[in-house]
C-alpha cells in the first residue's frame, strides 16, 4: 500500500512539473502588461510602448501598456511587485526608482531583492547648460568659477530627487563645490527660466535643452552620460573634462524591463532574449533616436548591478545634500 502511495504522489508531482513546464514554454497565451510609472508620451512611455509593439508582433499576443503614476513612481511599482511572478506583469523600470528606494525609508519593496532584471534598454542624456552670458566655455572653467565663487551660482533642475538633481549634487561632492538648487515642476519649464536669464544654469535632459542650443540661446557644456550620445556626439561628458574628480563620474537616466523575483526563468530567458532582438533592430533604433533616446542595451543582471550601484551614489549624495521627499 506504501508503495503505491509513493508511486501516486510521484505521478502526482511529475505531472505538475510536466503541466508548469508546458506553461512557461506556452509563454505567452494571454495579454501581457507594462508597468509604466510615468506619463504618456515621456521617455519611459515611448521606450515601452516601442518594445512593447516589436513584442507583440514576435509573441503574437497583445502587450498592454498602463500608465500609472502617483508617489513618485512607487505606486506602479508596488502594483507589480504584488503582482503574480509569471511573466505577465512588468515594469518599466528607471534609475528614477532607484532614487526612490534610497530616498524613501518605508518601501514595502526593494528593487533589487523583490524584482528580476530582464534588460536594460533606452536612456535619456542628462546634460548641464548655461545661458550664454555666463562666461565658462567648458566644464573645467565652470568648474573653477564655482571655487572662485562658491554659492554665487544657481541651478534649476526638473524638480527635487530627480536623477537631474542628483546629478548635479553628485557632481559637487566629487568637485567640493557648492551651488544652489532652484527646483522645477518638469524639465521644461527648468529649460525656459535658464533661457530667460531667471537662473543661469540648467541641468535637464538633452532633449528638453538641445533646441534652444541650437539657436544658441543656452551652452552646453557637458553630458553626465559615462559615454557620448550618438545623438549630439561632439559634445563631451563630464569624465572628459580632464578634471581627476570626475574621472569615474557617470549618471544615467536609463530604462529597462524588471518583473517580480520569482519569475520562471524559462520564461525571464524568453522575455529578455527577445528584448534583446528588438533592441538590435535597426529601425527601432531610428524610432528611439528620432524621440531623442539612446539606445542602452544591457542584460538583467547588468541591470541589477547597475541600481544597486545607482543606490548606494544617491544615498550618499542624499546624506550630503540632506534631499528629503517632498
Amino acid at each position: 500500500m506504501k508503495t503505491l502511495t509513493k508511486a501516486f504522489l510521484a505521478v502526482l508531482v511529475s505531472g505538475a512539473s510536466l503541466a508548469a513546464h508546458a506553461q512557461s514554454t506556452g509563454f505567452p497565451n494571454k495579454t501581457v502588461r507594462v508597468m509604466v510609472t510615468f506619463t504618456t508620451g515621456g521617455a519611459a512611455d515611448i521606450t515601452a510602448r516601442i518594445i512593447g509593439d516589436q513584442l507583440a508582433k514576435m509573441w503574437n499576443q497583445q502587450v498592454v501598456v498602463e500608465n500609472r503614476i502617483g508617489a513618485g513612481g512607487n505606486i506602479g511599482v508596488e502594483a507589480v511587485y504584488r503582482s503574480t511572478s509569471d511573466g505577465y506583469n512588468l515594469l518599466l523600470a528607471s534609475n528614477t526608482h532607484a532614487i526612490n528606494q534610497a530616498l524613501y525609508t518605508k518601501l514595502p519593496f526593494d528593487l533589487v531583492k523583490d524584482f528580476a532584471g530582464l534588460g536594460l534598454t533606452t536612456s535619456t542624456p542628462i546634460v548641464l547648460a548655461v545661458n550664454p552670458r555666463v562666461p565658462a566655455k567648458n566644464l573645467r572653467e565652470f568648474t573653477a568659477m564655482l571655487r572662485d565663487k562658491p554659492g554665487k551660482a544657481d541651478y534649476a533642475t526638473c524638480g527635487v530627487a530627480t536623477a537631474h538633481h542628483f546629478a548635479m549634487e553628485l557632481y559637487k561632492y566629487a568637485t567640493r563645490t557648492f551651488a544652489v538648487h532652484i527646483p522645477h515642476r518638469g524639465c521644461s519649464p527648468a529649460v525656459t527660466d535658464a533661457v530667460g536669464g531667471q537662473v543661469d544654469v540648467v541641468v535637464a535632459s538633452l532633449a528638453a535643452v538641445l533646441p534652444f542650443a541650437k539657436q544658441d540661446k543656452l551652452r552646453i557644456l557637458a553630458l553626465t552620460t559615462r559615454d557620448r550620445s550618438p545623438t549630439v556626439p561632439d559634445l563631451p561628458t563630464f569624465r572628459e573634462s580632464g578634471l581627476p574628480e570626475l574621472k569615474d563620474y557617470a549618471v544615467e537616466n536609463y530604462y529597462g524591463v524588471m518583473a517580480p523575483v520569482g519569475i520562471p526563468k524559462d520564461i525571464a530567458a524568453r522575455i529578455e532574449g527577445d528584448i534583446r532582438k528588438v533592441t538590435a533592430m535597426p529601425d527601432v533604433r531610428s524610432r528611439f533616436n528620432a524621440a531623442g533616446l539612446d539606445m542602452f542595451p544591457g542584460s538583467g543582471e547588468q541591470m541589477i548591478t547597475l541600481l544597486r550601484s545607482d543606490i548606494q551614489k544617491f544615498k550618499q549624495a542624499i546624506d550630503v545634500a540632506g534631499i528629503k521627499p517632498e
